[in-house]
């Protein structure tokens, strides 16, 4: 049985507690992530969100916001963003787009290769970059549709010229820190 929008829409009324996405007529409940992923999530969305809002360049979400895509998939990555001239008002309820650039945090429960195809499968629907952070392995893999993964470490900076031009991230700030 190939369950629906509505059928989503439905669950998330009754467990409001528990974020979920519609992939292949398939409702998958998310597990919370781990609290390393969830802060190097933050810091890649305020990395993102001081870039982009000064310059109105766009809008960036976090991983609540939910993404109706031209396959009628549901999805939410962890960090999101999407150029003004697409989405000139936030939608209430879910965007009927792919963003332009998505995000994934491996967090202790992800798999790489699940991951891996949700970022492809972004792709797919028109997502320009797909972004995978790695906190376990300090490393950060870039994709664009079509071509091998950009693998960047702690000495290198990423980028994102085609959508967000001059926006630079060293990767050793995405990590999350240790205080003595």
């Amino acid at each position: 049985m190939s369950l629906t929008l509505e059928d989503l829409e439905k669950m998330q009324q009754q467990y409001p507690d528990y974020r979920m996405e519609l992939v292949q007529g398939n409702i998958i409940v998310m597990s919370p992530s781990g609290y390393e992923s969830d802060e190097v999530a933050a810091a890649m969305i305020s990395e993102l969100a001081n870039w982009v809002r000064p310059r109105k360049l766009g809008r960036v979400t976090a991983s609540s916001a939910g993404f109706r895509l031209p396959n009628s998939d549901l999805r939410a990555p962890d960090a999101s963003f999407v150029l003004a001239g697409r989405l000139r008002r936030s939608p209430k309820s879910f965007a009927q787009l792919a963003p332009d650039l998505t995000v994934e945090v491996k967090s202790p429960s992800d798999k790489l290769e699940e991951l891996r195809a949700k970022i492809q499968e972004f792709l797919v629907v028109g997502t320009k970059v797909g972004i995978l952070i790695n906190p376990d392995e300090r490393i950060v893999e870039v994709y664009y549709s079509g071509q091998e993964a950009v693998i960047l470490g702690d000495q290198d900076v990423l980028t994102v010229p085609d959508l967000l031009p001059g926006w630079e991230v060293q990767i050793s700030d995405l990590w999350a820190p240790e205080f003595d």
